[in-house]
């Protein structure tokens, strides 16, 4: 399921216009991302978490020509299944 399609089940299940799913949609995203983005934890009951994990830098090497190459600290997006989502896969 890609975001269109989340898009179009929301629409359907509700009776709402593709336009107002749409919106939904998309604010509950930016809301995650804008929580993510000033550090803070979000917290879906029942589904699950996410947080950002922050990752330093090093020198690594580049695998084609074996230079070497600086990668600077970076913040990747961690996501953890809930409980209840976890036991609802595996029933």
């Amino acid at each position: 399921m890609n975001k269109s399609d989340l898009i179009k089940e929301l629409a359907k299940r509700k009776d709402l216009s593709i336009e107002d799913a749409t919106t939904i949609v998309n604010t509950f995203f930016d809301a995650i991302k804008e929580a993510l983005k000033n550090n803070r934890r979000v917290e879906i009951r029942g589904f699950g978490s996410f947080k950002i994990k922050h990752y330093k830098g090093y020198i690594g090497r580049n695998p084609s020509t074996g230079e070497k190459v600086e990668v600077k600290p970076k913040k990747l997006p961690f996501f953890r299944v809930g409980k209840d989502f976890k036991e609802y896969l595996n029933s």
